[in-house]
Parts: structure tokens; C-alpha cells; sequence
């Protein structure tokens, strides 16, 4: 029965996912943080800011913050993530990422839950959540949010690609 799903959740064919970034679609990968420790780079001023001072909207946050979290820089994306509206579905999903990989699986549950609550739809929080999952060895669990990913039209995205292969491999990523 488990190789049968296992099997199943597979069928699609593997994308390559190395250019493909943590936005949930088809982005590119993004750039190496600019700024040190507590900044974030603000395009307008093509300077570094204060997280806690800057005037970045939140798409600005957002890009900063994908930035800070490719790098593994986890502490600082949790600076960007005190500026950003905290029932957005985005800052959640986040919030969860970095709970995650340091070390925080319940809470990173928790946070990816609250945000499929705000956005049911949200394909890259579902791919977290799997992930996490799949860290745990709780991969029917894992197969579901996959499904989800599908039905809510992730196929052929970063976030069905990531999770996909990590049930696959057992390999969970970093961005």
C-alpha cells in the first residue's frame, strides 16, 4: 500500500529545480543578501536600511526576506518577518520556514497550518509543510500535501517539484 501511493505521487516526471526558487512558481532564485546582519537593501535608496526602520513595502520585505532565507540566514529573515502584516499567508508560510530549519518542527507546523487557513491555495506553504513532513517519516502525510498542491494547480511548480522530490529522495531543501 505505501510503495502503491508512494508510486502514485510520483507519476509526474521530475522538473529540474536548481534555478527555480521558493516563491512557489517559476521564479529564479534569489540574488545573495546585500546587507549585514539587521539591514535590508532598499532599491529606492540603493542603500542598506534597518529592518526595523525601513519604509519597504511588502513586496520589498518579501524579496529581502526570500533572500535572508535562501542564504540561511534565518535570524535575520526573522527581523524581516516583525515588519511584514502577521496574518499575511506569505509571512506565515515564512515563519514556518524558518522555524523549520532551525530546529522548531512543531511550531513551523503550526505556522504552515495558520497560513493554509488565510490561503488554502498556497502551494508553497503546502510544499514546506511536506517537507517537514518528510523529515519526520510521515510520508502519507506528506503525499496528501502534494495532492493538495495538484489540486489547488501547483503542477509542474518549484513547490510540487521540491516536495515531490523530497518524498522521493528523503532530501528536503534549503530555500
Amino acid at each position: 500500500m505505501k510503495n502503491t501511493l508512494l508510486a502514485s505521487a510520483l507519476t509526474l516526471p521530475l522538473i529540474a529545480t536548481g534555478a527555480l526558487a521558493a516563491g512557489g512558481g517559476d521564479e529564479s532564485a534569489p540574488k545573495k543578501p546585500k546587507c549585514e546582519t539587521g539591514q535590508v537593501y532598499d532599491k529606492k535608496t540603493k542603500s542598506c536600511v534597518s529592518a526595523q526602520e525601513s519604509n519597504l513595502d511588502v513586496d520589498g520585505l518579501y524579496e529581502n526576506l526570500r533572500e535572508l532565507a535562501y542564504a540561511g540566514r534565518y535570524a535575520d529573515a526573522e527581523l524581516v518577518l516583525a515588519q511584514m502584516p502577521q496574518a499575511d499567508d506569505r509571512t506565515l508560510t515564512y515563519r514556518g520556514f524558518t522555524q523549520r530549519k532551525q530546529g522548531n518542527i512543531d511550531a513551523a507546523m503550526t505556522f504552515y497550518a495558520q497560513a493554509l487557513r488565510v490561503n488554502p491555495g498556497n502551494v508553497l506553504a503546502r510544499s514546506y509543510m511536506g517537507q517537514g513532513l518528510v523529515e519526520q517519516g510521515k510520508m502519507i502525510e506528506a503525499i496528501a500535501q502534494l495532492r493538495a498542491i495538484r489540486a489547488h494547480g501547483g503542477t509542474g511548480t518549484w513547490a510540487e517539484a521540491s516536495l515531490r522530490t523530497a518524498i522521493a529522495t528523503g532530501k528536503t531543501f534549503d530555500y
